[in-house]
């Protein structure tokens, strides 16, 4: 991928109404800057942008957790938001909203948990989890189960369920509404009312 450099397009700050000699009335001063030199682009470091995105990303995130325990009573969810950013890309990343257990399908019970991300990918088999990134401007919701690995004491995606761990996929932020929420559901009442949503 190409070297990326990012600018801040934050708004430039406007002339003065009257031009230079009515500023210098008004305030005494003569400002020897140029426009070119006000407007100016300034770029950002790849630290700031991850920095940036992270920030948007945990609001989407604290946005879709109080939507989803916002739903019924009976459905909550931890709260578990952190985010993490694309190597060379600090503009795309990733967060994670949730986690819980359930039973799902012919797995008695499954860890899983829930993110959202600021692109569209296909989910890999192997190690590299992100595979054909595609940098426009959708995103994608998705949960993956995950296991406890005993030599490295860290969860994982438990690869042995469903399409390699991963439970569902989606562009559509109310479809993930629904998956989480049929994830969350302990009994079959509520799953028949989520379905009929």
């Amino acid at each position: 991928m190409a070297n990326l450099r990012y600018f801040d397009d934050a708004k430039a700050p406007k002339e003065p109404r009257g031009g230079v000699y009515t500023d210098y009335l008004r305030t005494g001063r003569i400002n020897r800057q140029t426009s070119e030199a006000r407007a100016a682009k300034r770029y950002l470091t790849h630290k700031e942008v991850a920095e940036r995105t992270g920030r948007k990303l945990e609001a989407a995130g604290t946005l879709a957790y109080d939507r989803i325990n916002g739903f019924h009573a009976s459905i909550r969810f931890p709260k578990m938001i952190f985010h993490r950013t694309l190597d060379g890309s600090p503009h795309l990343g990733y967060c994670h909203v949730t986690a819980a257990r359930t039973k799902f399908a012919d797995y008695d019970d499954v860890r899983w948990s829930f993110y959202m991300a600021n692109f569209f990918c296909e989910i890999g088999k192997d190690e590299h989890f992100f595979d054909d990134v595609r940098r426009g401007y959708s995103r994608m919701y998705f949960a993956v189960a995950m296991d406890l690995d005993r030599e490295q004491g860290k969860l994982v995606i438990n690869r042995t369920v469903r399409d390699g761990g991963l439970l569902f996929r989606t562009q559509d932020p109310k479809t993930a509404l629904k998956n989480v929420l049929m994830l969350g559901a302990r009994n079959d009442a509520l799953r028949t009312i989520i379905r009929a949503l």
